[in-house]
């Protein structure tokens, strides 16, 4: 996901404005290669919309259908532009919480004229929910659950333009972000969050973390606080989510940069690679507009250079021990984070697969050394092993480059804590924003969401990275995104190699015809843009949420609110699930444990859903079948 600034400028589009890259102009080739070539595209698009075998050859939309009875189990709903929720008939939805909503006794009720206490805000449910995973414990349901951001307009709402002017204004900011670990259950009023739970617990960006892997200790990692270089306090920025075998949570870190800024004190010498590291990664000076690091020091650059270097890792919780410590995994790579999708090789050794959500940065996998058995000590799993980055061939092939000392020319350490500086080295594949990667629980195969990227064929990415058109990213200045899938030879996570194809791209055949309609398996009953979250339930569909433009007009005449589709990998088919308020994302999406309760995220949304108040409240919802029969 891309956090909305209160400048209205997405993440990716302060990094441009700070940092902006040369230009691009070798359009011509771009087209001939990718574009013109009818055979190549063609092929991809076919793949997508209705391959049998991947490799193989070929299915024809129009035979797949002949082939194949829809599983989709409801009636697909049409676009709306309105302020509120739809799911399709037989189907319903109410608000689980909504930011502000007291965990514990003696926190006030939500109040929309001051936006909460500061001295409550690591007591009550956070701002902006984004990934989340559910958990069963000694018979309770658990859900642990990202808040990405704050909007500070509306967190602080009685500061000008939601500018911090305290140190108690930035606390409460600080408080508001981070994760959830709460307790549900479902009764008479459907399911609520069990107020004093001691499952429940707020992971905020002053918790004590500890630091592991082969990074930690690393100088850059040391500050004054903190000379062991192996805790530190916080996570930040939290994005998307993932599950690990052995029952932890994964919350990943993603636009860590826009929280530190310098003062005027003398800057502290910097090691070497900071510089470098801080233009890959966005950090500058004027920071953008939290001003943590004008009244707490542990942001301010000038003091603490090595900071930033803390943050933007995969953090591992575990949702059942309250009192447990957050870790830091290093050796999963520091990047702007989306999710962390974890899966097994046959012999045993963990896969995670991660996206770099921003424009033109790389898609990474890591591959434990050690293998997971169940009942066993799983420490150390996630922090020896190795970091991959994906290069993509535009024959449909593909290889994980590994970022070793000997492949990139780094010691170890700064491949992890500059892992985009690493990924440049051995010639990754440029992607249009990689963002939710999931596996089908049914297939050896993974899906990753490339929600869009303006700059495609435009700009280089922030590394100086070309990015011109190529295989699973087709088309130049790409508004609308596309979902690129592979199959791991040997039906193997663990394998070098696989074969990609793209399941769906993204576009609007009511507006255009070619490429920017978008693939055969997009009409105009489905149409959508900017694919960002997604998971796949157990039967194997895969659920599709959007974080795109909802402006309803142009290149996105009819596609109305962000929404939630379902596809069939198997057959192609794509259909409206939901949509979202005017003005919000729909993200983060999880089921109870039977199977009969869908948790889904609705972000930043317009107008003054879902209470009717001043304030409008980010929220996580449940939705039920009528019937109370499973969902997906």
């Amino acid at each position: 996901m891309t956090t909305v600034f209160e400048s209205e400028l997405s993440a990716d589009e302060w990094d441009e404005q700070n940092f902006p890259r040369a230009e691009e102009n070798e359009f011509d080739r771009v087209v001939e290669r990718a574009i013109s070539r009818r055979g190549f595209l063609g092929g991809v698009l076919a793949f997508g919309s209705g391959a049998a075998v991947m490799g193989t050859g070929v299915l024809n939309l129009a035979d797949a259908a002949k082939a194949s009875v829809s599983r989709f189990a409801f009636q697909p709903i049409p676009t709306y532009t309105d302020a509120t929720v739809h799911v399709p008939e037989g189907y319903n939805w109410k608000v689980l919480a909504s930011w502000g909503d007291p965990l514990v006794d003696g926190v006030e009720e939500f109040n929309h004229e001051t936006g909460g206490l500061a001295k409550d805000a690591d007591k009550v449910f956070g701002e902006n929910t984004d990934g989340m995973e559910s958990f069963v414990h000694q018979g309770k349901q658990l859900l642990a659950i990202n808040h990405e951001y704050v909007n500070r307009k509306l967190n602080l709402p009685q500061s000008e333009n939601g500018t911090p002017a305290s140190a108690e204004d930035v606390l409460k900011l600080q408080n508001l972000q981070g994760v959830v670990v709460v307790e549900v259950e479902e009764g008479d009023a459907g399911w609520e969050i069990v107020k004093n739970s001691p499952f429940n617990r707020r992971i905020t960006h002053n918790t004590p973390m500890n630091i592991t892997g082969p990074a930690a200790g690393h100088p850059l990692l040391q500050t004054a606080a903190d000379p062991s270089g192996t805790q530190s306090l916080g996570t930040f920025n939290n994005c998307g989510s993932g599950k690990t075998p052995w029952g932890t949570y994964l919350t990943c870190e993603e636009n860590f940069n826009g929280y530190f800024g310098a003062t005027e004190a003398a800057p502290v010498a910097r090691l070497d690679g900071v510089e470098a590291g801080f233009k890959r990664y966005g950090v500058k000076d004027t920071g953008h507009g939290y001003d943590y690091h004008k009244f707490d020091e542990r942001f301010d650059v000038a003091r603490n250079p090595n900071e930033p270097h803390r943050a933007g890792w995969i953090v591992e919780i575990d949702p059942t021990d309250p009192n447990s410590t957050p870790v830091k995994r290093t050796a999963l790579g520091r990047f702007k984070h989306e999710n962390a999708e974890a899966v097994l090789a046959p012999d045993g050794r963990v896969v995670v697969y991660m996206g770099d959500d921003e424009r033109g940065e790389f898609m990474y996998r890591f591959v434990s050394n050690g293998v997971y058995a169940p009942g066993q000590s799983t420490d150390g799993l996630l922090d020896d092993g190795t970091l991959y980055v994906a290069r993509f061939n535009d024959d449909q092939t593909g290889e994980w480059l590994a970022l070793t000392p000997e492949t990139t020319g780094m010691d170890a350490a700064s491949i992890l804590i500059f892992s985009r500086i690493a990924g440049s080295a051995v010639g990754a594949t440029t992607m249009d924003r990689p963002e939710w990667i999931s596996a089908n629980p049914n297939a050896v195969e993974a899906y990753c969401c490339l929600t869009n990227n303006k700059n495609r064929g435009v700009k280089p990415n922030a590394g100086g990275d070309d990015t011109s058109v190529n295989g699973p990213n087709p088309r130049e200045t790409n508004n609308y995104g596309q979902i690129v899938r592979w199959r791991p030879h040997n039906e193997d996570h663990a394998a070098a190699t696989f074969d990609w194809d793209l399941y769906v791209m993204a576009g609007n055949p009511a507006v255009h015809e070619g490429p920017k309609a978008g693939s055969d398996n997009v009409n105009a009953g489905n149409m959508f843009n900017s694919p960002d979250g997604m998971a796949f339930d157990e039967s194997g569909l895969l659920w599709i949420q959007t974080d795109g433009n909802d402006k309803n007009e142009g290149d996105f005449a009819g596609m109305g609110n962000n929404q939630m589709l379902v596809g069939d990998p198997v057959t192609g088919e794509i259909a409206r699930f939901l949509t979202g308020p005017k003005g919000s994302e729909v993200t983060g999406l999880t089921w109870s444990s039977d199977r009969r309760s869908m948790f889904v995220g609705i972000q930043h949304p317009g107008g003054n859903w879902p209470d009717g108040g001043k304030l409008p409240r980010s929220s996580v919802i449940v939705i039920k079948r009528d019937d109370n029969g499973v969902i997906g």
